[in-house]
């Protein structure tokens, strides 16, 4: 399961925020949300005349639909403090989108399935080990990029003459608890 949840009531029938614990990130537990990126364990393919070993992760980026095209970017991101309150989500319906980091940075994402605008109960949050990065599916929902520790990301994503950034805030906040 990627994330234990406690609640309480609170007077006048108020609830508290949802609390997420991150959960490691994991290939089998992010499947819904997308793709773990990390050098797989075995043998990949030898290259560069046997000084590398390629590991193809992601064969489609899906970021060509409706007159897209890619674009590589980094971002520099602040580490958060923790616990963190999740009041609104984003998604890319037409695309994937990718974050790296440069370095050893560890992350915490808090994502929702993709399709209709998500409820607090469907959160889930992960941490990665700083050494992992994520192929978010197109649809996916998910908050903005939250660095553990500061530094530079790339990131992979779609640009187009429309933009492809649906928002939504939610009723009832999570309240993502690390560290």
């Amino acid at each position: 399961m990627p994330v234990r949840i406690r609640t309480s009531a609170c007077p006048m029938g108020f609830t508290t925020p949802l609390r997420l614990v991150p959960a490691p990130l994991t290939p089998a537990a992010f499947a819904a949300y997308g793709t773990v990126l990390q050098a797989p364990g075995g043998a990949g393919r030898s290259i560069n005349g046997g000084t590398a070993r390629r590991f193809d992760l992601v064969a489609d980026l899906q970021l060509h639909s409706h007159g897209g095209h890619a674009t590589l970017a980094i971002f520099s991101a602040q580490a958060r403090r923790f616990p963190h309150t999740v009041d609104e989500l984003e998604r890319h319906a037409l695309a994937s989108q990718s974050f790296v980091p440069l370095g050893r940075r560890r992350f915490v994402l808090v994502v929702a399935p993709p399709g209709p605008a998500p409820e607090a109960h469907q959160l889930a949050a992960f941490v990665t080990n700083g050494e992992q990065g994520v192929t978010l599916a197109p649809g996916t929902w998910h908050h903005a990029l939250l660095a553990v520790d500061a530094g530079d990301f790339v990131v992979v994503e779609r640009v187009a003459p429309k933009a492809d950034c649906d928002e939504h805030r939610l009723a009832r906040p999570g309240l993502v608890e690390f560290g």
